[in-house]
């Protein structure tokens, strides 16, 4: 059903926007706000466009790009924010990781 990536979330610097994917509207409300929280303080932290992406496997993860030219766009501080986060919402990741791969991907749950 789902092949390729598919965006999970985004904020934009430039417009000053957030997308959530209509797809994922039924998660609970907490989980938005703090996708759209997370989203929205990166790039005010560090500019440019984040997204949050579902690899083909079912992985999570953080793509980032900016306009050609931006000097604002700080490289450098975006990958330790993308750490920073992997680390401190590493819970909410994995577990929106797993939401994916059961709802959109059918896999079976192994407890």
């Amino acid at each position: 059903m789902y092949n390729g990536k598919i965006v999970l979330c985004g904020a934009n610097s430039y417009e000053e926007k957030y997308y959530l994917n209509p797809d994922f509207e039924q998660l609970p409300d907490h989980v938005k706000d703090e996708l759209k929280i997370m989203c929205v303080l990166y790039v005010n932290d560090v500019g440019g466009i984040l997204t949050l992406v579902y690899e083909e496997n079912g992985d999570l993860c953080f793509e980032v790009t900016s306009a050609e030219g931006d000097a604002m766009f700080d490289e450098i501080g975006s990958r330790l924010k993308i750490k920073q986060l992997q680390q401190e919402k590493a819970e909410l990741l994995q577990s929106l990781q797993l939401y994916y791969r059961v709802f959109f991907m059918g896999e079976d749950l192994e407890l």
